[in-house]
């Protein structure tokens, strides 16, 4: 008969784990029956002797089955969802769901809160004034099916095994694994129920992905097993060694957000919410392929349509935003505290860790899950990868709500900047494509 010492054995000498074997473990991380200490040890073993393609796909399926599994049969139409692995200043979300929605495909969409240096969709989507992430499903449906998208937090009680495996891997320094990472994020895919899966595979220094091998072996594996639980999935490997567009914290997302949604966002983030959009409208049957994807997104964003789908998703949640105002009517911080450059040059570098821990040091992101979330701080970046500087030019503005905290991070953002005497080389945003 198997036990747990057992299976924690076989996967420390290096053995494969059988269907079976996997199913009992996620079985006893769900129902309790398997300690902490054990769960640890079991995380241990994987983040050193790995797992193959077949036991991170059972590991992945088992935790979707270990709980709640959202039932999107009585959404019309094909449903596609977003996922992206965790970045610095990401508010793709919030262009792509409208752009998709206005398109006519379904997005019926659970987020997550952020944790650490990377901002979580939900948050931002909570710092829009009165906005709900909370409703019953029967309304989930009804709203998706009314307005083609809702946008809601995971439910108490979907992929319970996931939430604890994940807890534990936290602090035991075993998040950074292949296996477990692919088998935790397509584990909420599957059990959240789209039929598609658009994944952005984020890599570099603000990334869990710190080199472009590594992601492309994690985005390969995801999609592996999307497509062997019967689901269309795609993953695009994006570029996070600098945060994406120029704002970082959660009000100052969803106004950058909509600045792009009116055509006047950041370069960077309208190619990358563009092309998530295209692989969406193709995975939800609106395109034939990318590039006529890209093109009806292109025309989306270009009428118009896109912003007033944001709205209307915003409205039907309880939230405002009045476009009228120069801050959209978000909350704004106290305080703005420019950081200067030190001396001349290019700007060869911008490290996004240091970026998002400093913005969460103001307050906008979680050290612990239960911190609470300060909406209106962060870090505006006024000079990207690329500029030429001058000494004393404007590198970057604090948004705070204490000057004693901005003062703190000052240095920490300067450091994150790297001043060279020669420009960088161009490297791009979308790296790959996995289909």
């Amino acid at each position: 008969m198997m036990n747990y010492q057992d299976i924690i054995k076989a996967k420390r000498d290096g053995k494969e784990l059988s269907t079976e074997e996997i199913r009992l473990l996620v079985k006893g991380i769900s129902d309790g029956s398997m300690a902490d200490y054990q769960i640890s040890a079991f995380a241990m073993a994987v983040y050193f002797k790995g797992m193959s393609e077949r036991e991170t796909s059972d590991l992945a399926l088992a935790m979707a089955e270990s709980g709640e599994k959202v039932d999107l049969s009585g959404v019309k139409g094909k449903t596609v969802d977003k996922h992206s692995t965790g970045g610095v200043g990401d508010k793709t979300t919030m262009v792509v769901i409208p752009l998709v929605a206005a398109a006519g495909v379904p997005v019926a969409k659970m987020s997550g809160r952020g944790l650490g240096h990377t901002g979580g969709t939900i948050d931002k989507f909570e710092s829009i004034p009165g906005f709900k992430v909370e409703m019953s499903h029967h309304r989930f449906i009804e709203q998706v099916n009314r307005i083609k998208a809702a946008v809601v937090s995971q439910t108490g009680n979907l992929v319970p095994a996931d939430k604890k495996l994940y807890a534990i891997r936290d602090v035991t320094a075993t998040v950074e694994s292949i296996p477990l990472i692919a088998s935790s994020v397509m584990s909420k895919k599957l059990a959240a129920g789209a039929s598609g899966i658009v994944l952005d595979v984020k890599v570099g220094k603000g990334a869990f992905m710190k080199n472009k091998e590594e992601a492309v072996q994690l985005a390969k594996l995801m999609v592996k097993i999307g497509r062997g639980a019967g689901r269309e999935v795609r993953a695009l490997i994006t570029d996070m060694e600098q945060p994406l567009g120029n704002m970082v914290g959660n009000s100052l997302e969803v106004r950058e957000a909509i600045d792009t949604l009116k055509g006047s966002g950041p370069k960077d983030l309208e190619e990358i919410s563009l092309a998530l959009a295209s692989h969406m409208l193709v995975l939800g049957g609106k395109a034939e392929d990318f590039d006529k994807g890209l093109l009806k997104a292109k025309e989306l964003l270009a009428s118009g349509k896109g912003l007033k789908k944001f709205i209307e998703i915003v409205e039907a949640q309880g939230g405002k935003i009045d476009l009228a105002k120069e801050n959209y009517g978000l909350k704004m911080a106290d305080f703005c505290i420019e950081v200067k450059a030190d001396k001349g040059g290019y700007i060869s570098g911008i490290d996004a860790y240091e970026i998002g821990h400093a913005a969460m040091c103001l307050g906008a992101g979680r050290r612990k899950i239960d911190d609470i979330i300060d909406y209106a701080v962060g870090i505006e970046l006024k000079r990207k990868v690329g500029n030429w500087v001058e000494k004393g030019d404007s590198l970057a503005v604090i948004h705070a709500n204490s000057e004693e905290k901005a003062e703190e991070v000052k240095e920490k953002i300067l450091k994150a900047y790297n001043i060279t005497n020669n420009p960088p080389l161009k490297s791009p945003l979308i790296m790959a494509v996995i289909e």
